[in-house]
């Protein structure tokens, strides 16, 4: 990679900027079953903490039960979906085979999860700029210590309160 941003495909051929977005949305909303109560507030914080880009490629990894709650909330987006307990992270995992180092500059994985360490530091090691954005109590030290860049995810909103008896039911 050059010093202007230009990066060469393994055949010599130059390709521009181009970045990926891969979103462990489990991670990043707390599990699974918190997929429903915070997909919108988890695109928002994502969207704060890593703008839009012209071409970015956005892929989410989920669950098969919080596939319709994410696709009805975050459109124009690639979703990954494995089950089990590590499903999200396995889907993102195969993306992250797909020949990235050669049709990306930069990767940007949300997530925290030590799972990714080895994958973020091949990429790094072939020239490609990694950043990790995760919330600081869920890092994985050893892949933060992988990547370029590390950005902290604000912490999830406590549940919903129930509202309050409304002065209606005052006699």
């Amino acid at each position: 990679m050059s010093f202007t941003g230009t990066h060469h495909r393994a055949d010599g051929r130059k390709i521009g900027k181009r970045r990926i977005v891969l979103v462990d949305i489990e991670n990043v909303v707390g599990g699974l079953s918190a997929v429903r109560d915070y997909v919108s507030w988890a695109k928002v914080v994502v969207a704060e903490c890593v703008p839009a880009q012209p071409g970015d490629q956005v892929v989410i990894g989920v669950g098969p039960t919080g596939l319709l709650d994410l696709a009805l909330t975050w459109q124009s987006v690639r979703y990954v979906m494995r089950p089990g307990q590590n499903g999200a992270d396995l889907a993102l995992l195969e993306v992250l085979g797909e020949n990235i180092a050669d049709r990306f500059t930069e990767v940007v994985l949300v997530s925290g999860d030590g799972i990714f360490t080895h994958a973020i530091a091949a990429l790094a090691s072939r020239g490609v700029k990694t950043t990790v954005v995760a919330h600081a109590g869920g890092l994985s030290r050893r892949l933060g210590l992988a990547a370029a860049e590390v950005r902290l995810l604000p912490e999830q909103p406590s549940p919903r309160s129930v509202p309050a008896a409304s002065n209606m039911d005052v006699a």
